[in-house]
């Protein structure tokens, strides 16, 4: 007797239908998987037949053959010992196979019968509601991940027999097992907030154009200035996300693993600060089949590099396209995977190796040290980041006064406003921010006075910029014009964009 029933495959960040086809018939007692199946996969028979056996479900003795359709994809991970099982009982008519018909199911097997967790059932679970399918079934463990898809009946099973009185009578097993799924409320920052930055007013200046824009931003200053505590709070003034935002990073971290059970939905901006001796591989994605790497796991929030320099050539050049794009390709032999990094880069050096120069009172290196050091950097990853600041070292009269800033919450209603006003800017346009604004659209929204335009043309003149710091100067001017309402570009506008320029100058020149 014949049965199947659909699942699902992660690849990157797409999912493709599984079709699993179980086919019970005379013969041998043996038990067969094809269409492709990866040793994970493989094992799965095992599992199976296992759980079976100890859950009193006695198969008859005759040839089992599983098939996964298509066959020309490899299939990889546990999540299919759930759907293998639901095809094989209804092959062998323990269950009827009509009660798999438009029905998802996903989930790992343990030799009990208990049914553990998967990653990346939140994507499986919004393919299966684009298919128009009647409910999904998925492990309890992962149900509050997939009571996230609006409009999609999901059921999360605990046990093999779960799974079969769920299929047999779906809306008595909803029913019994009716749970609130309402994840926390928390949004809360983990306490980091700007009033705790001790002056540094242009640094503070920079980072609110920074985030109101959507620009990436370097912090150039000696060790101690405060770099590292300036960035780790820039999530603490972008605009709090909308669900849509929130479910798209939740699905990105559903496939990587890295969601909680208890509260899966990701609600604050993400900020990735991997370790300076992190791989290429690990900030882009690797593996066989590419998962989700620190690019893509700071989308829609802050991908910090603390000590730029100290990272590897390979892995800062890798930066390079996504920061363009705005989403990262990976070819392997299997094919190419697409992942999203709409991501603003922040990031933090000294300007040489001790990190006191241009202080030559304090600062040891030779001249030959600090070119080197300077060089980890190249000219084209220079240019992709649009603010360059100096973070000073805080004078003692100033520390003693302890004196903070404004918080959190009144820059971020400042930036909102600033991005409600490019939001409706670009209403017809597949972006939000001035930092996404490519060179043709750089000239149709970014509208100068006559003074303003001859000011940077003598800017472009006199310090030799190129055509993609040019119009990095235009969208920062652009956005220090929003923040002040202004229509058009002014020349004061311009000169301080210029300023965040100013420094790449004074360090590589």
């Amino acid at each position: 007797m014949f049965a199947s029933v659909l699942s699902a495959a992660i690849f990157g960040m797409e999912v493709r239908e599984i079709q699993v086809e179980a086919d019970v018939s005379d013969g041998l007692p043996s038990f067969t998987m094809v269409g492709f199946p990866s040793a994970q996969v493989r094992e799965a028979q095992e599992r199976v037949r296992t759980a079976f056996k100890n859950n009193r479900l006695s198969l008859p003795p005759k040839r089992v053959t599983v098939n996964f359709a298509p066959a020309d994809m490899k299939k990889e991970g546990a999540g299919f010992d759930l759907p293998v099982a639901a095809a094989v009982l209804a092959a062998a008519d323990i269950l009827e196979p009509k009660l798999l018909e438009q029905v998802m199911v996903v989930g790992e097997i343990s030799l009990n019968g208990e049914i553990h967790g998967v990653s990346g059932i939140l994507p499986r679970v919004i393919r299966a509601r684009e298919l128009g399918l009647r409910f999904c079934i998925i492990p309890q463990e992962n149900i509050k991940e997939g009571k996230l898809v609006r409009d999609m009946q999901v059921f999360g099973v605990k046990t093999l027999k779960d799974m079969i009185r769920c299929l047999k009578d779906p809306e008595k097993y909803g029913n019994e097992s009716e749970q609130d799924s309402e994840t926390e409320g928390r949004t809360d920052e983990g306490g980091l907030d700007f009033a705790d930055v001790c002056g540094q007013e242009g640094a503070r200046r920079a980072a609110e154009i920074a985030v109101s824009g959507f620009h990436n931003i370097l912090l150039i200053g000696p060790p101690g200035s405060g770099k590292t505590m300036l960035a780790r709070r820039l999530p603490t003034i972008m605009p709090r996300m909308t669900f849509e935002e929130s479910l798209e990073i939740t699905k990105v971290y559903s496939v990587a693993g890295l969601l909680t059970k208890k509260d899966p939905l990701i609600r604050k901006r993400p900020f990735r600060s991997p370790h300076h001796t992190s791989s290429a591989q690990a900030l882009a994605g690797g593996g066989r089949v590419p998962g989700p790497g620190e690019i893509t796991l700071a989308h829609r929030g802050v991908l910090f590099l603390d000590e730029m320099p100290e990272f590897s050539r390979k892995s800062l050049e890798i930066l390079r396209q996504p920061l363009e794009d705005k989403e990262i390709h990976l070819s392997r032999a299997a094919g190419t995977y697409t992942f999203p990094a709409s991501f603003m880069l922040a990031a933090a050096m000294n300007p040489c190796p001790c990190g006191f120069y241009p202080d030559m009172n304090r600062c040891r290196c030779t001249q030959g040290e600090i070119t080197h050091y300077l060089g980890k950097i190249s000219q084209p990853l220079l240019e992709r980041i649009d603010i360059c600041t100096e973070v000073p070292a805080i004078q003692f009269p100033e520390m003693k006064k302890k004196k903070g800033g404004e918080s959190s919450s009144a820059i971020r209603r400042r930036v909102e406003q600033t991005q409600e006003i490019q939001r409706e800017r670009y209403k017809n346009e597949e972006f939000s921010f001035n930092g996404e604004l490519d060179g043709r659209r750089v000239e149709k929204y970014c509208e100068m006075t006559a003074e303003a335009e001859m000011l940077l043309e003598q800017a472009y003149t006199q310090f030799q910029f190129s055509t993609r710091a040019y119009h990095k100067i235009l969208k920062v001017a652009r956005t220090v014009a929003d923040m002040e309402d202004t229509e058009k570009i002014q020349s004061e506008h311009i000169c301080e964009a210029l300023t965040y320029r100013a420094y790449d100058k004074k360090y590589w020149s």
